[in-house]
């Protein structure tokens, strides 16, 4: 097994530092240390702290791509892949026991005043997972596996809001029920 480089090793330990502290509660020592290099190494790999933010949204993406293809994957029917989908992310978030939250939340809430770079990465993830969840609803939708008119896109970006507004109910709650009625009405009421 490879030793990740110290590139790796802090993108991982950034991650990690800001989904728990968020981007302000963190500073460049507190990465370091957590990836174990000198903090001059941070330097040597990336210009600012947002910088590394920006990266970071990247690989949140990069990683959260294994989640989003089921909702490509044409050989499982496209209301259950939305289904699987949301089943994934939100067992991934109640893993953290609801302390962790999604990047993308966290960030939107506290960075997109304050940095036009990570605003400009966060609007690129959310395009992205939107025009994946619009895949899935305009398969089930061209199935009749949903009978709901509403134009793909309008509904996948409404499906994306409704759940990061889950999240960040769950995370104030500490409880799954957002999940719960999340799942509920999207697959009772909505998507129908």
């Amino acid at each position: 097994m490879t030793r990740p480089n110290t590139r790796e090793q802090l993108l991982d330990a950034g991650l990690k530092t800001l989904l728990e502290k968020g981007f302000n509660g963190t500073g460049v020592q507190d990465i370091t240390a957590l990836a174990g290099v000198p903090k001059g190494s941070f330097y040597n790999h990336f210009e600012s702290k947002e910088a590394l933010g920006a990266e970071i949204v990247q690989c949140y993406a990069q990683r959260g791509n294994a989640r989003r293809a089921i909702l490509r994957d044409t050989s499982v029917p496209p209301l259950e892949r939305l289904r699987r989908h949301y089943i994934a992310t939100i067992e991934s978030f109640a893993s953290s026991n609801f302390e962790r939250g999604c990047l993308l939340g966290n960030f939107s809430a506290e960075m997109s005043n304050q940095s036009p770079l990570i605003r400009e990465s966060l609007q690129d993830l959310f395009a992205q997972w939107t025009r994946d969840l619009e895949v899935a609803i305009k398969d089930a939708q061209d199935q009749g596996a949903i009978a709901n008119k509403t134009d793909a896109a309008d509904l996948a970006a409404f499906l994306l809001d409704s759940y990061e507004g889950a999240v960040l109910r769950a995370r104030v709650e500490k409880t799954s029920r957002p999940f719960d009625r999340f799942m509920d009405l999207i697959f009772t009421k909505i998507l129908v």
